[in-house]
């Protein structure tokens, strides 16, 4: 069940997503929550900007905030997203060890936490971290469909 705590934490992804500049990246945004509850790494989409077909929201954030610790093991660490990570970022959040993964819409095309793969639940795997989806859905799938809706037409 998710709270108030994961709420406030989605509406700074939203705030982080939303802050492109015009940019053709994918409005996607991401924060690293230390177990203190101190932020420690924030990212967006940045493939486009970066020329870096890694650099989503995700990767970005988990880069600055094992930065801040000096350790790429983001134990006891949460991982707050506005989409559902894909499989490059699902695999790279269980290998960081991440604890608690927090995601808002659901992607159905790419989405690896429950859409199309559940990566992060494979019991093959020897970390599992807990989730929580659907944390401020609506709001998140608005940004992507406020992004994607003008290309489409």
């Amino acid at each position: 069940m998710t709270g108030p705590l994961h709420a406030a934490w989605m509406r700074r992804a939203l705030a982080i997503a939303a802050t492109r500049d015009g940019e053709r990246d994918v409005p996607v945004g991401a924060i690293v929550v230390g177990p203190d509850g101190i932020e420690l790494g924030v990212g967006r989409n940045e493939r486009e900007l970066a020329g870096d077909p890694t650099a989503h929201a995700e990767i970005v954030a988990m880069r600055r905030a094992a930065a801040a610790l000096g350790t790429w093991r983001l134990d006891g660490c949460t991982l707050v997203v506005t989409l559902e990570p894909c499989t490059m970022c699902a695999g790279a959040l269980v290998l960081a060890r991440v604890s608690t993964l927090v995601f808002g819409a659901w992607e159905p095309k790419t989405g690896a936490v429950g859409s199309l793969w559940d990566v992060v639940r494979d019991r093959r795997l020897t970390h599992r971290p807990q989730v929580y989806s659907g944390v401020l859905e609506a709001e998140c799938a608005a940004l992507m469909s406020g992004f994607f809706g003008p290309l489409r037409s």
